[in-house]
């Protein structure tokens, strides 16, 4: 009886499971749905879908972009700053200056692009960590935040882009609802999915998915069968501005104000969402799909509560444990992985 080559056998479904970064974290999030469809009744209806889903957008949107740069190997920690700077280079050219909202859009788009490639130039240029980079980054934008908007408007905030040349139609696309049922959904929560195929369709369907496990993994080696290592990692800087550019839009068109000091923390919770998602602090491993996952246990977690009545602070704790609970996983699913790819 002949004995069937290894390489031609069927992989098993655990196998073949086991090697998908994102399924510790949709595990992860299987359990918290119904954690708290149990806890509260209102947590399982059509509002508190609406509710959590809305939570895990704009997170998610970031998450899933800095998913993309983590497995390249590189951090952004000016990412959550990058969406109040985007917001209030939108708003200050259509409230103050009087420019029509679209061409706002436009100036603000090429802001966040510049400052992206620009982060990934010095990153690759001086050779220093991007966490190093980008914190310095991080504390330029929110000085210039603060600084341009009391200079501009005497205050830290800038409001009144309802009365805006062009905010209707911007609106509509950026910050309208679509009513499913009799029940509204936030257009944030659409464009959070239009975020997730683009970037695992990149991810695991091109060349450019594959230079960025390069990178990640090891950027001499990946340079070395000749991928483009700088090109690579300043265009995934970018798609983390461009990320933080959509979610600024999103929050200036639908509350039509902004804080100079908004977003200031929130490149942790990107972080974080990453992490839950399957992504490795050390490059060269995770998914899209994941980070999108791990931000969808965010916003269940954090509505959750709310539904449940408990007190806010619990959140954190969660979080802790989630976090922790995440690295300990994808370090073992990571090991198992590979075993199973040899």
């Amino acid at each position: 009886m002949t004995t069937l080559d290894e390489r031609l056998a069927k992989p098993r479904l655990t196998d073949r499971l086991v090697v998908r970064p994102e399924i510790g974290a949709l595990l992860g999030a299987v359990v918290v749905f119904l954690f708290f469809t149990f806890a509260s009744d209102k947590f399982f209806s059509a509002s508190g879908a609406a509710t959590w889903l809305d939570d895990a957008a704009t997170l998610g949107i970031m998450a899933v972009a800095v998913s993309l740069l983590m497995v390249g190997g590189e951090f952004d920690l000016s990412a959550g700053v990058m969406t109040a700077s985007t917001s209030l280079v939108t708003a200050i050219l259509a409230t103050q200056a009087g420019w029509n909202v679209w061409l706002a859009l436009l100036v603000s788009l090429v802001f966040a692009l510049t400052v992206g490639a620009f982060n990934g130039w010095l990153v690759m240029k001086t050779g220093l960590p991007s966490f190093i980079v980008t914190l310095g980054t991080f504390l330029a934008l929110q000085g210039l935040n603060l600084g341009v908007t009391r200079l501009v408007t005497g205050t830290v905030q800038v409001s009144g882009m309802r009365s805006t040349d062009g905010y209707a139609s911007a609106g509509f696309v950026f910050a309208s609802t679509v009513d499913i049922g009799g029940t509204p959904f936030q257009i944030s929560i659409v464009w959070w999915l239009g975020a997730i195929a683009v970037a695992a369709w990149l991810l695991v369907r091109t060349r450019f998915g594959n230079w960025i496990f390069a990178v990640g993994g090891s950027a001499a080696s990946a340079r070395a069968v000749g991928v483009p290592v700088v090109r690579t990692k300043i265009l995934l800087f970018m798609g983390t501005a461009l990320a933080g550019w959509l979610v600024g839009s999103i929050n200036i068109l639908r509350f039509a104000s902004v804080q100079a000091n908004q977003g200031i923390g929130l490149e942790f919770q990107y972080i974080i969402a990453a992490v839950i998602g399957g992504c490795l602090l050390t490059g060269g491993f995770g998914s899209a799909v994941g980070a999108a996952i791990g931000a969808l246990i965010f916003g269940m977690a954090r509505q959750g509560i709310v539904f449940a009545g408990w007190d806010n602070d619990w959140f954190m704790l969660f979080l802790g444990i989630m976090l922790l609970a995440a690295v300990l996983v994808n370090n073992a699913l990571r090991r198992r992985a590979e075993r199973v790819r040899r």
